[in-house]
């Protein structure tokens, strides 16, 4: 029985080795399935594609309205806003409660789950 014990879980811990060492380099960082929403107008790269918004990469520690080369709202770009945790939270909660008079045509996400998630993940960008 011992015998058996041993050798099963060797070969479990070699299965487990073999999977880590196949994940993708950015799995740790992946994106979570409620970033779709996000994905649709906001690029992850500097310097990526151009979309509808500005690219999110290091947004974390960020002066709000600050990626160059994209037209923000005077309100955003006058906001004063440096993207905390906390400040990122209020802002997917409800931007135009946050900034009156940005731009960004979305409503807000009321699950704080939701938005934790997103904003871990921006915190990997």
């Amino acid at each position: 029985m011992k015998k058996v014990l041993i050798t099963a879980t060797t070969a479990l811990a070699g299965l487990t080795a073999l999977l880590v060492a196949n994940l993708p380099a950015n799995a740790a960082g992946a994106a979570p399935a409620s970033f779709a929403m996000c994905a649709t107008c906001h690029g992850v790269t500097a310097g990526g594609s151009a979309k509808m918004g500005p690219h999110l990469a290091k947004i974390m520690g960020r002066k709000a309205g600050s990626v160059s080369g994209y037209a923000y709202s005077p309100a955003l770009k006058g906001s004063g806003i440096t993207w905390t945790a906390a400040q990122m939270d209020k802002w997917l909660q409800n931007p135009r409660a946050l900034v009156p008079g940005n731009k960004m045509p979305f409503a807000g996400i009321a699950d704080k789950a939701k938005r934790a998630e997103l904003i871990a993940y921006m915190k990997t960008l």
